[in-house]
């Protein structure tokens, strides 16, 4: 398949998941979002790196893969901090992490 087709793909999977982060107010859907972005990226690197035959945007990809691995753990938490409080995963409680 032609790598221009995987970045068509990501540049598709990427502007979904923008879209979702500014129009759902739900937190757990908009953290989605961020990270079918992040996948988006990913795939870009790779299809980049596909064309160049390099190794390098793999390289890249294996990094954003271990940041949003950790991204997850930190968003998790305080998404189910707030869940606690307030019994809502609502973007618009967020404000409760305000001193």
């Amino acid at each position: 398949m032609n790598p221009e087709n995987y970045l068509f793909l990501a540049a598709l999977l990427f502007s979904i998941g923008s879209i979702g982060v500014l129009v759902r107010r739900n937190a757990l859907v908009a953290f989605m979002c961020v990270e079918l972005m992040l996948n988006a990226c990913n795939l870009a690197l790779v299809a980049g790196s596909q064309i160049t035959g390099g190794l390098n945007g793999q390289v890249a990809s294996f990094f954003v893969m271990v940041v949003a691995a950790a991204e997850v753990v930190v968003g998790l938490a305080i998404i189910v901090s707030i869940y606690k409080t307030r019994r809502s995963t609502s973007v618009d409680d967020a404000n409760l992490l305000k001193l």
